[in-house]
């Protein structure tokens, strides 16, 4: 079966962690799963992921930790370069990625979240950075980590200790706390649909690929003298909508 659901509505891809009974930890047929998922999204304007069950996603699955256990040197290398790329993959998506966050987002999980350009999570959400209890560190996603959380990371990565929402909000971990999670993934969505196409793309760009100073004033012209740059500032100043509004 099926690790995930993945399901187009309209312009918005929604990808779901669907092993609700392992509380959506990951193994590696989720973790090939989520790479081909992400890989090629298409023209989505915004992919949605979220998790089945009581959980967004605990970390690690406890047989697949127990297998890797008699996995030799290389062979760890190859289990954590194949999460390496599904967490590059998500961060590299090149439509704005919204997550749903609820219950644990432990481990990976947390790292996870970090691949987000926009997080919403349940006031309930626990996360952490758990790895040290087991002897190991957060090695793999420690870049996605870093770049969300900065200094922030030293604490949570060298005591393992688990943390709730008010705690992920207030280091960026998360960007957004509330009650009903599914409205305010739908206001973010809203706002995303409602900028241009290839503008949101670019801006992603803007922010994971900084340009060099020399660039900017070319890319900014670009920009402005692109179709959806010229239609945009017309619409503005003619008082309508943008065509991609409908």
């Amino acid at each position: 079966m099926s690790a995930l659901k993945v399901e187009r509505r309209d312009r918005v891809l929604h990808v779901t962690l669907a092993r609700p009974e392992r509380r959506n930890a990951f193994d590696a047929a989720l973790i090939r799963e989520l790479t081909q998922a992400f890989a090629d999204v298409g023209d989505a304007r915004a992919v949605v992921l979220a998790g089945d069950g009581p959980s967004f996603c605990a970390g690690a699955d406890v047989e697949w930790q127990r297998s890797s256990i008699d996995l030799s040197y290389e062979e760890n290398v190859e289990d954590a370069t194949r999460l390496l790329r599904m967490l590059q993959t998500v961060d590299g998506c090149p439509a704005p990625v919204v997550m749903r966050v609820h219950g644990y987002a432990l481990g990976g999980g947390s790292g996870l979240v970090a691949c987000a350009d926009a997080a919403v999570a349940a006031p309930d959400s626990i996360f952490g950075f758990s790895e040290v209890k087991l002897g190991i560190i957060p090695a793999v996603i420690s870049p996605f980590v870093l770049a969300k959380i900065g200094a922030s990371a030293r604490r949570l990565f060298v005591t393992g200790e688990r943390f709730g929402a008010d705690v992920a909000l207030r280091i960026g971990l998360v960007d957004e706390l509330a009650d009903d999670a599914d409205a305010a993934v739908g206001r973010v969505l809203g706002e995303i649909l409602s900028s241009g196409p290839e503008a949101a793309r670019a801006a992603k760009r803007l922010v994971r690929e900084p340009p060099t100073i020399a660039e900017l004033p070319r890319l900014a012209a670009r920009m402005r003298t692109s179709e959806e740059g010229q239609e945009g500032l017309r619409a503005f100043l003619e008082k309508r909508r943008p065509l991609w509004r409908g």
